[in-house]
């Protein structure tokens, strides 16, 4: 009489070495990506029908609906914003972000990029966003 030896247990699929894999991707995209700081207060962009995205500047200057500003995180007086943008654009004299409510008065927006050019800046960027397109 020949004794068989016990049939060997498969064992089931484990998927813990397919969740590590699944953590070490969400911890790279997660310190790979890239942050932006808050905006010192709400500032909604009125619509364009322009679909570019603008590319990175030194500095913004943000316009509040109120009338309010701010370069960088920092609010400012419109006779402060030459010596601010100064500040944050550096040597490299890049192009200058303006973000505007929609609905900031549009002489407060045309002071604010007056006051851009009487600096020396000579490249403003307007930031809108895309008109909705909804029937």
């Amino acid at each position: 009489m020949k004794l068989q030896r016990p049939r060997r247990r498969e064992m089931p699929e484990s998927t813990v070495p397919l969740i590590n894999v699944v953590f070490l991707l969400l911890i790279f995209f997660m310190l790979a990506g890239r942050l932006s700081a808050p905006m010192p207060f709400e500032a909604a962009p009125p619509e364009s029908e322009q679909q570019n995205r603008p590319g990175d500047a030194a500095a913004t200057v943000y316009v509040a609906a109120d009338g309010r500003l701010a370069v960088g995180q920092t609010e400012s007086a419109l006779d402060e914003l030459a010596r601010r943008v100064a500040e944050h654009r550096g040597e490299d004299g890049g192009p200058v972000r303006v973000r505007a409510d929609g609905r900031a008065d549009a002489n407060r927006v045309i002071a604010v990029m007056d006051a851009l050019r009487d600096a020396g800046v000579r490249e403003v960027r307007l930031l809108t966003r895309p008109a909705d397109r909804g029937s």
